[in-house]
């Protein structure tokens, strides 16, 4: 497999080059790329970018630093106009880079692109889903160096519940809330530990990796924009710097979002910074919006709920529906839905929270957080089979059937899913491109696919919607009418009344 390429922003180079204490993120993207040798490319456009900088010691300073890396040159003839006309309006200076990285990143000039400019995130995203993937906050470009190269298992990132008194306070992983907020310390001791506050916690490796410290509030009090009568409120939601991107925060932002949706709260919200841009290009991708700015400059972000069936919106698709108001999605004509069987390595790597040896492991006992388990426990998730069926447009429903299997369940319906694209891979290469910003598959593992035009690999994203539970086992998958015979082999369509049945089955906690 050819080795992966990577094009950073100006932003991304600062980061690694400027005068200070380089961030562990960036640390950990730059140590690993040295040690695979991985080929780092920074845009001609960035000496456009820099030599914008008013200052004049520092701009000398920037630039000679860009010699340190291999040049991308600009293509030939590329107007401004060619690249308004793929990549959308551009009014500043900066959107002129943005979109000449952009047009490099999809003629393949280099395989991801690194870049902390929620704008650029979301102008990739504009274009297509499949660039838009290949565009990476920098935690996440460590993380796909680490799944694709690094030998070593990838723990298990699982969430615990615990009271705020159980956490160490005094750990490294508050240093940055201390920085930021002097009276943190007291805060934690008065609030937080003294009301016996609920948490969620990440650990990774025995370390704090993830944190979030929710509050119960009602219209009366709160900080929220929209007034209802249950609020819920995410006074903290950190990750360790070496962690930051967006697998780990969208593992956090999971666990808000279906713990709101399945208690009834009417509101959840947070607020933020303008310099926090991976953690606002998540929450805007699940719904959240700027409601309002508190006097302290700090952003609220927020959302609605409601267990009532979403009204379909014709002004936008039924997948932008899904996602907008997760875990909520819609049920309308067009919408078709399938059964896709996977064999039990697969099942468990996409959702390890269903994985249930019959043999207790070393960790019996510990919090869930404490347990090995490997990656992929995300609301993104990315599949890949060479099953001869197509499936439906964006917005179809997904059944995954896990089949005869050594440990529970067995031969059963467990998750459910919304169908965010479906593309063809043709090369190793190909494939890499299509799965790395959600990736957990090895290097090894794309080489074994051997991809090829003659034989393309199907690469199917969607959104994990819900685990069924119980699982829907194969006699009563057989009663459906879903199986006849022999449980299928390859992708199947789901009849409009099985759908039906399925989707009840599925015990939603609201209506569909």
């Amino acid at each position: 497999m050819r080795q992966q390429s990577y094009l950073i922003d100006t932003n991304i180079l600062i980061g690694l080059e400027d005068y200070r204490a380089v961030e562990a993120a960036y640390a950990r993207f730059s140590s690993l790329a040295a040690a695979h040798k991985i080929t780092i490319f920074v845009h001609e456009a960035a000496r456009d970018d820099i030599s914008r900088d008013k200052d004049p010691e520092r701009r000398r300073i920037s630039l000679s630093k860009i010699a340190k890396y291999q040049i991308l040159q600009k293509r030939r003839g590329l107007s401004q106009a060619d690249l308004a006309a793929e990549f959308g309006p551009l009014k500043r200076p900066n959107d002129i880079v943005d979109a000449t990285l952009l047009h490099a990143l999809k003629s393949d000039a280099a395989d991801f692109l690194v870049t902390q400019d929620k704008g650029l995130h979301e102008r990739a995203l504009k274009h297509s889903g499949e660039l838009g993937r290949r565009v990476l906050f920098v935690g996440d470009a460590a993380d796909l160096l680490t799944q694709t190269y690094e030998p070593k298992e990838v723990p298990i990132r699982h969430v615990a519940e615990v009271e705020a008194h159980t956490i160490n306070h005094d750990d490294d992983f508050f240093n940055s809330l201390r920085d930021d907020y002097p009276e943190f310390n007291n805060w934690w001791r008065e609030k937080c530990v003294r009301q016996h506050r609920s948490c969620w916690v990440v650990y990774d490796d025995d370390k704090l990796a993830g944190l979030i410290v929710r509050k119960d509030e009602t219209g009366i009090d709160t900080d929220a924009v929209t007034k209802a009568d249950k609020i819920l409120k995410v006074c903290t939601f950190k990750v360790a710097p070496d962690k930051r991107g967006v697998k780990l925060g969208e593992l956090l932002l999971k666990q808000v979002l279906w713990y709101a949706q399945r208690n009834g709260y009417e509101v959840a919200y947070l607020t933020t910074y303008e310099s926090q841009t991976s953690l606002m290009s998540l929450l805007e991708f699940y719904g959240f919006h700027h409601a309002g700015t508190k006097e302290n400059g700090e952003l609220i972000y927020e959302r609605t709920f409601s267990l009532k069936k979403l009204t379909h919106d014709a002004s936008i698709t039924v997948f932008e529906a899904a996602r907008k108001n997760y875990p909520r999605f819609l049920v309308v004509d067009k919408v078709r839905g399938f059964g896709i069987p996977i064999k039990e390595d697969y099942h468990d790597t996409l959702y390890p929270d269903l994985w249930k040896p019959k043999q207790p492991d070393l960790f019996v006992g510990a919090s869930r957080a404490d347990r090995p388990a490997r990656p992929g426990n995300t609301i993104r998730k990315v599949y890949l089979c060479r099953a001869p069926s197509n499936l439906g447009d964006a917005g179809s429903l997904l059944f995954f059937y896990k089949g005869a299997s050594k440990e529970r369940p067995s031969q059963a319906m467990t998750a459910l899913g919304v169908l965010e694209s479906l593309t063809f891979a043709s090369s190793t290469r190909e494939l890499m491109q299509l799965t790395g910003g959600r990736s957990v598959y090895s290097e090894q593992q794309l080489e074994d696919w051997h991809a090829t035009a003659v034989k393309p690999v199907k690469v199917i994203n969607y959104l994990l919607i819900a685990y069924i539970d119980p699982a829907i086992g194969i006699e009563e998958l057989r009663d459906f009418g879903v199986v006849n015979g022999n449980p299928p082999q390859s992708i199947y369509e789901l009849k409009p009344a099985i759908l039906r049945r399925l989707i009840d089955r599925a015990n939603l906690e609201f209506e569909v």
